[in-house]
């Protein structure tokens, strides 16, 4: 189970939950790995809702990363993730909030 006190956020992946967190390390290897603009940037498109399916891929493998998790983009992308696309838009945005806001303010 996700610590939200920690920013952790959990998605089912093929089954199986798994902790995501934006850790310092995961945030790092995103921003280098972002087509466009910086965290700041990723994260007004989230807050305006124009985000991308490669946003949400990229935040979420960083996420699984940070949670300890090895795989790659690739198997992501074969991966069955409960909730559809939808979910992990929703993933992706409460990882977003958790690490760029106080516990109280993100916890549910």
């Amino acid at each position: 189970m996700a610590n939200p006190w920690t920013g952790e956020v959990t998605l089912e992946l093929d089954g199986r939950p798994m902790v995501c967190k934006l850790t310092l390390g995961a945030l790092a290897e995103l921003e280098a790995g972002l087509d466009e603009g910086s965290l700041i940037d990723l994260v007004e498109r989230f807050e305006a809702g124009r985000f991308s399916a490669r946003d949400v891929l990229a935040l979420i493998v960083a996420g699984l990363r940070g949670g300890g998790w090895v795989g790659t983009a690739a198997e992501l992308r074969a991966a069955e993730i409960a909730g559809g696309p939808l979910e992990a838009a929703r993933v992706a945005a409460e990882m977003l909030a958790r690490a760029f806001s106080l516990p109280e303010a993100s916890a549910r």
